[in-house]
């Protein structure tokens, strides 16, 4: 049972491995978001933004609605907006430790 819960978490985790995708999300963390705006604020292919924007929906980690003729994309939940906030602050902290090696780096070669 274990082994399909990893796999589970492992195919979640495949699913946000894109940077589009994760750019999407990161947008849409201020709030339901028209795809014309994605796209402006993305600057890749109409095509491809509706690739990745299939992918996020299928996962249910974003939903999307019609106004009139315009599709309007939003967080499925406030979870994923926690967990990329979570992602910065691991991000924030491994290039930190990174700059404090090199510092360390550069003055023993000194």
């Amino acid at each position: 049972m274990a082994v399909v819960l990893y796999q589970a978490k492992a195919e979640f985790f495949r699913m946000l491995g894109h940077p589009v995708r994760i750019r999407v999300l990161e947008l849409l963390q201020a709030g339901p978001t028209p795809v014309r705006d994605l796209l402006a604020e993305l600057e890749v292919e109409p095509s491809r933004l509706s690739q990745q924007l299939a992918v996020l929906r299928r996962s249910g980690i974003v939903t999307a609605t019609r106004e009139g003729s315009t599709v309007v994309y939003a967080l499925a939940g406030g979870d994923v907006a926690e967990l990329l906030r979570a992602a910065r602050r691991i991000l924030t902290g491994l290039i930190a430790d990174q700059h404090v090696l090199l510092a360390e780096l550069r003055a023993a070669a000194d």
